[in-house]
């Protein structure tokens, strides 16, 4: 048994990017002498998860069974349900590096001992990492999360995403978009290096195609300077100076970029005329007072400046675009007046993935299920305590 993650491994690796989970589920039935398996995999909003393989596999499409594939992958815990002729189903949680996919099922003859469930949960980590790998080289399960067709601007802002959520030793990150299927230039970039986590949102400018295409060159910038080696200033002032002399100031992108030492719990800061940021300590929820300045592209030359403050361990940072915070429905105080930070206290108990889920559902609820009238990102950060460099 305990070559069994390794032989399935073996056969991911082999497998065609497109044939992944069919591998999967040969292997598994091999090495655990398993019945069956499936694979669900969570669409772009993350309201409901669903099968890859054929849905109608006996079993797999009942309300029981999605129940328990949605508790499984909120908990990211392992859940084993007996049957009362003796089989045995093991719901396993499908992440790497903190960003949920997904959830496999595996379907044994008898109750497994503890040997068996912790290879079917090695065994779920390789898959995992699988499909994240093969959703480059493949559009399948790409298919598989969108349940109807992604507008041309929705397809470059989800291109452009480095994940929804991430977890390190000293944090844990996610970030949705709304509406899934037609956000057009709100958006939300990170990356962890050597022990910094850099995190920017972006209020676009503009709806559809043409905001993503300003949202896509902003992002790059960013990117192309911090991958240089850039800090938040240079990221801002590139990206800024890139929009500019493509727009000549009619056109600019509202970006707030942060920096997060993991080893102290600092965090440098550049707001170019927000989004807003939002702390959540204890039970209070508050602004953090960042000094605006410009938009990026809005001048040319626009030079700007570094802000710093700190976390304390428990600290939840929240950053949201315009499209929520000043969301207005019905013509009475924005969502970010009171509602907002309601939604925001009752997410205490819950991790930074399902949070932002939370927040984005009470907005659907503010605008009394109506779409939502403009683009919104909300991002979640955890602060959980400063590590040395050795945890990252």
């Amino acid at each position: 048994m305990a070559d069994a993650p390794t032989g399935v491994s073996r056969a991911l690796r082999e497998a065609p990017p497109d044939r992944v989970v069919e591998a999967a589920d040969l292997a598994i039935r091999s090495s655990l002498g398993a019945s069956g398996t499936a694979v669900f995999i969570a669409d772009y909003r993350i309201s409901g998860l669903w099968p890859v393989l054929d849905p109608g596999q006996p079993g797999v499409a009942t309300p029981a069974v999605q129940g328990t594939v949605q508790r499984c992958f909120s908990s990211q815990q392992p859940v084993r349900e007996s049957a009362e002729d003796g089989r045995c189903r093991l719901y396993l949680p499908l992440s790497v590096w903190g960003e949920r996919l997904g959830v496999l099922i595996v379907e044994l003859a008898a109750e497994p001992p503890e040997t068996v469930v912790r290879a079917a949960v090695d065994i779920a980590g390789d898959v995992a990492m699988a499909l994240r790998a093969a959703d480059r080289e493949t559009d399948r399960y790409r298919r598989a999360r969108r349940r109807e067709r992604l507008s041309m601007a929705a397809e470059l802002q989800w291109e452009l995403l480095p994940g929804r959520s991430v977890s390190h030793g000293s944090f844990q990150l996610a970030g949705q978009l709304e509406p899934a299927y037609t956000v057009g230039g709100d958006h939300f970039d990170w990356s962890l290096d050597d022990g910094r986590l850099t995190v920017t949102v972006l209020n676009g400018d503009g709806i559809g195609l043409a905001a993503a295409l300003l949202t896509a060159v902003t992002v790059n910038a960013m990117r192309n300077a911090r991958r240089s080696g850039g800090g938040l200033v240079e990221q801002a002032e590139l990206a800024s100076d890139t929009v500019y002399y493509q727009h000549r100031g009619h056109r600019h992108v509202a970006t707030l970029l942060l920096e997060l030492d993991c080893a102290t719990g600092r965090v440098r800061a550049v707001d170019a005329g927000s989004p807003h940021l939002v702390r959540l300590r204890g039970g209070t929820v508050s602004r953090v007072a960042l000094e605006q300045q410009l938009p990026l592209g809005m001048f040319a030359e626009t030079r700007y400046d570094l802000q710093e403050f700190d976390l304390d361990p428990g600290d939840r940072l929240f950053v949201v675009s315009d499209g929520v915070w000043a969301a207005d429905p019905s013509g009475r105080e924005t969502y970010g007046e009171r509602a907002m930070a309601r939604a925001m206290r009752a997410t205490r108990l819950q991790p930074p993935t399902e949070a932002v889920g939370t927040v984005m559902r009470e907005l659907q609820t503010f605008h009394a299920d109506t779409d939502l009238r403009d683009d919104a990102v909300v991002v979640c950060l955890d602060w959980r305590g400063a590590v040395g460099r050795e945890s990252g």
